[in-house]
């Protein structure tokens, strides 16, 4: 159940964040972002990597604060019951 759940997180999130990721980089090129005043050293790939990453691990923590506060979930077998937070 807890492999089932975590694809229940992953899966979506990763579906967002690979649209997020090209809908932020068709506004913002690589090459116009600073950081602390600074071009960073890194190629554009290299950006788009860590942009995507990084918008990942938001709507990966989005999808786990749901499942955490869903009401509970019977397993198969009915003997298991994931509690949820409501």
């Amino acid at each position: 159940m807890k492999y089932r759940l975590l694809i229940w997180i992953l899966w979506p999130s990763f579906l967002v964040a690979g649209m997020a990721e090209g809908l932020l980089f068709t506004i913002v090129h690589p090459q116009d972002l600073l950081f602390f005043g600074h071009h960073p050293d890194i190629s554009d790939e290299g950006i788009y990597t860590i942009g995507f990453f990084a918008i990942w691990i938001f709507c990966a923590a989005s999808s786990a604060l749901t499942a955490y506060i869903l009401p509970g979930i019977e397993s198969p077998d009915s003997k298991e019951v994931d509690r949820g937070l409501i």
